[in-house]
């Protein structure tokens, strides 16, 4: 067993467990967090990019989750101003009821934003509304809303996160695989651990392990009891990405009410747009989910029918597929209806699993897990109470929460190193392809030293980390990533010392998984 014992081990690298690390590691307590993939891989780096409230959990008249989020939002914009921004939203209304209804739920959704409101919701004129969507289709618009939301790049925020862990004191691995557990008394004291590359397998000692694996949560809750009962219910959503040409502007478009019942979403996104989302049930639960022929149908069609711009699945660049660990419920089997408050379980075996939620209320997810840990391993400062109020009583020297105001990120680290290195080596500077001209815009315009800092800094250890998700091609122009897979392997190559035969393979691997995010 690893000489090492840690208070907390986290299993599961996307928002929650991520959040988690840097919540138990700013507390002062000795973290490991282990994600069997890429940090993000799956759900994380998924998501329609946006840091919201729920303008669709308002209409269910979960006011709590809305405004809980909305504070959460708030805090992200604020601790992470370089890695997010304020995405204005039109809403478009067809009829005066649509214009009172909406604007009304928008106006609330302002209030309980309080003083962490973006922006003043306004009514707009059929003149302002066209000229604010200039992709839309006119026929019978009669006005619109405007409101405020956040945008972010969600794989790039969970490097962010790791960086902030480790600043921290935490320990952070990816492809590492928590594949047992080891007991005294019932009670988990170890984790068995492998590496999923190198398939080196290893121990380490524990006093506590949460368990924040998203839609993975029932594998992990059944290998430590093989009787545990199922927590999640996976949902799939899809998000087509488009040229900007398709709809041109700064505004994002928000179709509150789909075919069923979900919103429809057409975002400005690093130069292009993203459209999404469906919201289909699936029993089988993959790191690479396919998308259903229905759901890019449904996409298309309902897109079309808002845009005076048709799009057709030639025009599509990359189709990403995310599933959400929705949690089950007794009174519905509608994914679209499932509540996104997430659940806390605490094991016989005192492992706390966090499930459910969504992207923006990461850190409140966090705190809660972490403040369960630590009262269920009675660790130095336990809070009395296990559930978690950030305004209540704790004992004495306890270590208290303090993410509502931490930054989040390296402050700098990789940008000076990129800095640095240039100056240093000049040619790194060189851009990977000078022949593709199209290459020269954000999506596409990657250097030499792009490659190298990601493998030295952010933890890359695959084509895939770097093109999916420290630079975010793959999702964004899948053709594109195939094309420049051969030069980021090249350099990897050099950075992570891998043979002929291992850049091949890399370079194969990737490019068959690039082939799923493209629509045949």
């Amino acid at each position: 067993m690893d000489n090492h014992t840690y208070d907390i081990v986290i299993i599961g690298g996307g928002a929650t467990g991520l959040g988690s690390a840097v919540d138990a590691a700013s507390r002062g307590y000795k973290t490991l967090l282990i994600e069997q993939h890429d940090f993000g891989k799956g759900t994380s780096s998924r998501s329609t990019k946006l840091v919201h409230g729920g303008v669709r959990y308002l209409a269910q008249g979960n006011i709590k989750l809305v405004r809980e989020a909305l504070a959460e939002r708030g805090r992200l914009l604020k601790n992470a101003p370089h890695l997010t921004r304020v995405q204005p939203f039109i809403v478009p209304v067809f009829s005066l009821w649509e214009k009172l209804y909406y604007s009304a739920g928008l106006m609330l959704y302002d209030v309980l934003s309080g003083k962490l409101s973006l922006g003043k919701t306004r009514l707009l004129s059929r003149k302002k509304t066209l000229e604010l969507l200039p992709n839309i289709n006119p026929t019978k618009v009669v006005g619109g809303i405007l409101y405020y939301d956040g945008q972010f790049n969600d794989a790039e925020l969970c490097i962010a996160l790791a960086n902030t862990a480790e600043c921290y004191g935490a320990t952070v691995l990816n492809y590492t695989k928590a594949v047992g557990f080891i007991k005294e008394n019932g009670v988990i004291v170890g984790v068995e651990l492998e590496d999923t590359l190198a398939a080196a397998k290893r121990t380490v000692s524990c006093k506590s392990v949460i368990n924040a694996t998203g839609v993975f949560t029932d594998a992990v809750l059944q290998m430590d009891d093989p009787n545990a009962d199922t927590l999640v219910y996976p949902s799939q959503g899809i998000h087509l990405v488009v040229e900007s040409k398709f709809f041109r502007g700064v505004n994002a478009m928000m179709i509150p009410k789909t075919d069923d019942g979900r919103v429809l979403f057409a975002v400005p996104w690093q130069d292009k747009v993203v459209v999404g989302t469906t919201d289909t049930h699936v029993d089988h639960i993959d790191a690479e989910p396919l998308p259903l022929a229905e759901e890019i149908h449904f996409i298309l069609e309902h897109f079309n029918r808002y845009t005076n711009e048709p799009i057709t699945k030639e025009d599509v660049l990359s189709v990403f597929v995310g599933l959400r660990p929705l949690v089950k419920s007794a009174s519905s089997n509608i994914s679209s209806l499932l509540s996104r408050d997430h659940t806390l379980v605490v094991s016989q075996s005192r492992m706390v699993t966090i499930t459910g939620g969504k992207w923006t209320t990461y850190r409140k997810m966090a705190e809660d897990a972490v403040n369960n840990a630590v009262f269920v391993a009675k660790l130095d400062g336990a809070p009395r109470s296990a559930k978690s109020n950030s305004k209540s009583e704790t004992t004495t020297g306890a270590k208290k929460c303090i993410t509502k105001d931490l930054h989040i990120g390296d402050l700098g680290a990789a940008r000076d190193l990129a800095a640095q290195l240039t100056i240093d080596e000049p040619l790194l500077g060189n851009y990977l392809n000078h022949e593709y001209a199209a290459f020269r815009d954000i999506a596409y315009a990657i250097r030499v030293v792009d490659v190298v800092v990601a493998a030295r800094c952010k933890y890359v250890r695959t084509v895939e980390d770097f093109l999916a998700r420290r630079n975010r091609l793959l999702f964004l122009d899948a053709r594109a990533a195939i094309t420049l897979a051969p030069s980021v392997a090249a350099i990897l190559q050099k950075e992570l010392n891998w043979t002929n035969e291992e850049r091949e393979a890399q370079l194969q691997s990737f490019i068959q998984l690039a082939q799923q995010y493209i629509i045949h």
